[in-house]
């Protein structure tokens, strides 16, 4: 299937500008993420330049989501509770025309979240779907990972993410050693990044949060996907540098995400 999409479409000098207009205009971000990671993930949006607001109960979720320039549904902690809110949340943003990005952490190995997560796939068209190898190929009907550990590879993934984009014309980014991004037509590949990044809870659903931020701030989801994908790994290729281990490596992560230029972003892209 990746043989009829375009592997070349983006490059480094839009990843720059994308990243210039999200410090431009530093965007209010929604959050309705779990409970392990909305700490880590704030700080990341905070060191990118972004304004994030955890607004995740259901009385205000709607109204909200509807003033923000983007919305993050992580689906890593859901209760019925917050489940209420992420539905009212993607009705907001679907009725304000505001980009939303669905992170279906653990589809396939647990049945609620998963019917949770196809139902808002379903209902109301989510601007991104970000995941795991495993993640992606269960909302396509295959087989999940274990809990929230991906089983299959980014690569492995490429024809459901392909298949899902265009069933639902929306971009999906599947996270993996080379991360793929596709919008059905097109794929971009991001060879940046470091193990640490699997040491560190919650860097996968810090990055759904980016991505919402960069699609607040470009109407191609694509470029927002992939700008989003660049700035956490090439500022991660930085931090392990300084790093001696998974703590001190999240505290440089935070650092480098706040240190990073536009055009060190485009120089250090690494495009497989």
């Amino acid at each position: 299937m990746t043989s009829s999409l375009n592997l070349h479409p983006l490059q480094p000098r839009q990843f720059a500008d994308a990243l210039h207009a999200l410090r431009e205009r530093a965007p209010l971000v929604q959050c309705l993420t779990n409970i392990v990671v909305a700490n880590f993930s704030a700080n990341v949006l905070l060191a990118a330049g972004c304004a994030p607001a955890m607004v995740d109960n259901a009385r205000e979720a709607e109204g909200f989501a509807a003033i923000s320039a983007g919305v993050l549904v992580n689906l890593g902690t859901p209760y019925e509770e917050t489940a209420q809110a992420m539905r009212a949340a993607v009705r907001g943003a679907h009725g304000a025309r505001v980009p939303w990005v669905l992170d279906p952490v653990a589809a396939g190995a647990l049945p609620w979240r998963t019917e949770i997560a196809l139902e808002l796939l379903e209902q109301h068209r989510p601007t991104i779907v970000r995941g795991n190898g495993s993640e992606i190929l269960a909302l396509a009907g295959g087989q999940g990972g274990k809990g929230v550990e991906s089983t299959a590879g980014a690569d492995q993934a490429v024809d459901a993410a392909v298949m899902l984009a265009r069933r639902h014309a929306c971009v999906v980014a599947v996270s993996g050693a080379i991360d793929q991004i596709t919008d059905g037509e097109r794929l971009v590949r991001i060879a940046n990044g470091h193990p640490q990044l699997t040491r560190v809870t919650g860097a996968g659903c810090a990055l759904g949060a980016l991505m919402a931020a960069f699609a607040g701030v470009t109407d191609d989801a694509l470029l927002a996907a992939a700008a989003a994908t660049a700035l956490l790994t090439v500022a991660a290729d930085a931090a392990a540098q300084v790093s001696r281990g998974p703590g001190s490596f999240a505290v440089a992560l935070i650092d480098e995400l706040h240190a990073l230029t536009p055009e060190a972003l485009a120089a250090r892209l690494k495009l497989a």
